[in-house]
């Protein structure tokens, strides 16, 4: 099987984590690297990466218009890999692309994951591909409130050093309040795994990413943080995702 460079997943693996995890979304684009060094300045210890895709299904508004900017300004998968290593050159925290398999279908599996290791990636999110298709290729799976207990069990199994808890059934993008469904949905994973929880979709302010990781090990945040780039740059983004940061370390 292939697989990721040992590194990859440092402090991710082999049950719960010490302290509680903060994963930054950021769309691929040439302030990207800027961004994902002001995050982890911030307190962020992952960061993850879009490769722009003309119909991603598992996105809200404010991430699709994103990709959008990134499409128009000519970043396909060519320069978002290119990107990656630049975010690399600037972060010494995991960094794992989340990308849809027509991306894949086109480039190319395994090309895809040995060009996207050599960039400096530590895992992969691919977030339309069924878990049984390429096996033979690690990744950050997700399970959602409507994953039945058995497909969560085979997720567990199946996935590259932690485990996707998607908060919502639907796309992401910002919402009032915390999910009542997280806390149920974290301990069916619970059940079957020890493998870490982060939460994800509809996290945007520091009490909901609170109350996510009381019930997780950590939080992943994309919409808001990309909106609070557009809106104050590199400087805004380190004072959010540090907000961030203080309310879940509580």
């Amino acid at each position: 099987m292939w697989s990721w460079r040992a590194d990859g997943a440092a402090g991710m693996a082999g049950g719960p984590v010490a302290g509680k995890r903060l994963a930054i979304y950021l769309m691929a684009g040439p302030e990207a690297p800027g961004l994902a060094a002001a995050a982890v300045d911030g307190g962020a210890d992952l960061i993850e990466i879009g490769f722009p895709f003309s119909d991603p299904l598992a996105d809200g508004p404010v991430i699709r218009r994103a990709a959008e900017r990134a499409l128009a300004g000519g970043m396909r998968t060519a320069a978002c890999l290119a990107c990656l290593a630049q975010v690399r050159a600037r972060v010494d925290v995991p960094i794992v692309p989340m990308t849809y398999a027509s991306i894949l279908e086109a480039y190319g599996y395994e090309r895809f994951a040995e060009d996207a290791r050599a960039a400096g990636a530590s895992s992969l999110i691919v977030a339309d591909l069924p878990i049984e298709s390429h096996p033979q290729l690690p990744r950050v799976q997700l399970v959602a409130p409507t994953t039945p207990q058995a497909r969560i069990r085979l997720a567990a199994e199946r996935t590259d050093a932690w485990l996707y808890i998607v908060s919502v059934a639907g796309t992401t993008g910002v919402r009032d309040g915390l999910s009542p469904q997280v806390g149920p949905l974290v301990e069916r994973a619970r059940s079957v795994t020890r493998v870490p929880h982060l939460v994800g979709f509809g996290i945007a302010t520091p009490t909901q990413a609170a109350g996510a990781a009381a019930a997780a090990d950590g939080v992943v945040v994309g919409s808001r943080a990309i909106e609070v780039a557009e809106e104050s740059g590199p400087g805004g983004l380190r004072r959010y995702v540090a907000s961030l940061r203080e309310a879940i370390d509580g």
